[in-house]
């Protein structure tokens, strides 16, 4: 495991403090004002009788950037760290820093012409990387392989990395209007339809099948792997990325080396699909195809003023990205180039009335775990969309699966802290490829029955970040997920009061 330093702390309830005066000197002035103001914050929350004493003192950094006080309590005079593990604090290496002069791979983007009129566009690092696997990444609704640069550049320094756009999306949107136009100028028309592909009578004879739905993208996957990637490979997927990844891996095991979730959505598509349900899909006439119905539309062109706005835009990257320090703006920019695209409208359109896919989410777990295949979910706890109880979920049907969950971080952990996803995705792939039977933040020896967590230090920009990793055991249940997420007592980290000196 590539670690450059570890060390524990005493127990995993810490206090923090931060302040530019000595901290030996403000401990010793404020040792009792600090036990009297940790009471007091307890009993505010309801959480007496509680006595809580400073049980020993920490300075992690000589700066004075970061130290610590290690707190031990009792409630009803038997103490709630009773047995509790310690958290160990890991530095792991961050990201190449292009400013500094770091070495980082070279990004190359290109078209694959995959189907008349349907060019995918793809992303490639490290292609001089022939003896290294090769590492596919797949993007999350409404984004693109630039989603995942913070990947390709790290990890494209160690293997041969893709990363591309799903047709109907990114910049594999069509280049042609997949319908005609009516010459009939009397026509009715919505304000600023005539601006949308898509929204003709009849459909071009190499659209007339066309619907952007999971079928089609694991048309699309399969034959990227074989044809340009041309060999098993590693797949990582994010959010519907995820799914397309599972699915995939159950279809076609054998171009799958294995594959690495990262808040996978579990269920994809509104329609039945017809193989499944054949009675209950014939309810639903249209199912995303060429062109739009009317109706569809009309309401479609009503909505897409409202999606595609760039304040809606900003609100939903605010929801799913839980560190607002972030900066957004490049996926900002992007989504809003993709929304102004004249198919962008008619292709959300068929993809939000695509039937689902011929698996479940479930199914394709079940033909993942009779395969063997490999599976790590890497899942950001604060994700409003897909909580980490669905990684659990997925882990309960596969228990062999690798399971992690990052705090702080959201539904895109991958590009909130490609630090750490990049370390479990190195560590997970060459512990598969050199047959260790270890993982990624765990020591050999550690009784991981229950769980571990690591607090995961690394550098960004000149500064120490960090983030707390908990790796699940084999034999942690989700009601004990549960329990620990509801447990007042469980990783406890206090702030400074705004005001001692009231206390």
């Amino acid at each position: 495991m590539e670690v450059v330093s570890c060390h524990s702390a005493h127990i995993n309830h810490v206090a923090n403090y931060r302040d530019s005066k000595d901290l030996s000197s403000l401990y010793s002035q404020h040792h009792r004002t600090r036990s009297i103001a940790l009471v007091s914050r307890f009993k505010k929350q309801k959480l007496s009788p509680l006595v809580c004493c400073l049980k020993s003192f920490e300075q992690v950094d000589p700066s004075g950037a970061c130290a610590s006080y290690t707190l031990d309590a009792e409630v009803n005079g038997s103490s709630v760290i009773s047995g509790a593990q310690s958290t160990q604090k890991v530095l792991i290496p961050g990201l190449p820093d292009e400013e500094r002069g770091d070495e980082v791979a070279t990004l190359t983007s290109h078209y694959w012409e995959w189907k008349p009129k349907l060019s995918v566009h793809y992303e490639t690092a490290g292609s001089q990387n022939v003896d290294s696997p090769p590492v596919l990444f797949l993007p999350g609704f409404g984004v693109g392989s630039f989603h995942y640069e913070k990947q390709l550049k790290d990890l494209g320094r160690r293997y041969r990395t893709w990363a591309l756009d799903f047709v109907g999306q990114g910049m594999s949107l069509p280049r042609e209007d997949p319908t005609l136009q009516s010459q009939d100028e009397n026509k009715d028309k919505v304000d600023g339809e005539t601006n949308f592909w898509g929204f003709g009578d009849e459909s071009e004879a190499w659209a007339e099948e066309l619907v952007f739905s999971v079928d089609l993208w694991h048309e699309q996957v399969r034959y990227f792997v074989e044809e340009v990637i041309k060999e098993p490979t590693y797949i990582v997927g994010n959010s519907l990325g995820g799914f397309m990844a599972l699915y995939l891996a159950a279809l076609n095991p054998e171009l799958v080396k294995g594959v690495i979730l990262l808040n996978a959505t579990p269920f994809w598509g509104f329609l039945p699909n017809p193989e499944r349900s054949p009675r209950l899909s014939k309810l639903f006439p249209w199912a995303g195809t060429f062109p739009l119905p009317p109706r569809i539309r009309k309401l479609v062109a009503i909505l897409w003023e409202k999606i595609s706005d760039p304040k809606t835009i900003a609100e939903i990257l605010g929801q799913v990205y839980t560190d607002h320090s972030l900066n957004v703006d490049k996926v900002f920019t992007r989504i809003v180039e993709i929304t102004q695209h004249p198919a962008a409208a008619a292709s959300f359109a068929s993809i939000m009335f695509a039937p689902q896919g011929r698996l479940t989410f479930n199914q394709t777990l079940s033909r993942c775990r009779e395969n063997g295949k490999p599976i790590c979910l890497v899942y950001g706890k604060q994700d409003p969309w897909v909580t980490p109880i669905w990684g659990l979920q997925a882990r309960r049907q596969v228990p062999n699966a690798l399971y992690y969950e990052i705090s702080p971080a959201g539904h895109c952990p991958h590009d909130e802290v490609p630090e750490v996803v990049n370390f479990l995705v190195h560590n997970w792939i060459q512990n598969l490829e050199f047959g260790s039977v270890s993982h990624p933040l765990v020591e050999e020896g550690e009784n991981t029955d229950y769980g571990v967590i690591k607090n995961v230090e690394f550098f960004r920009k000149g500064t120490r970040r960090s983030v707390d990793v908990q790796f699940h055991g084999f034999n942690k249940s989700i009601w004990g997920w549960v329990k620990s997420h509801f447990n007042p007592f469980a990783n406890i980290r206090f702030q400074p009061l705004a005001n001692e000196a009231s206390l």
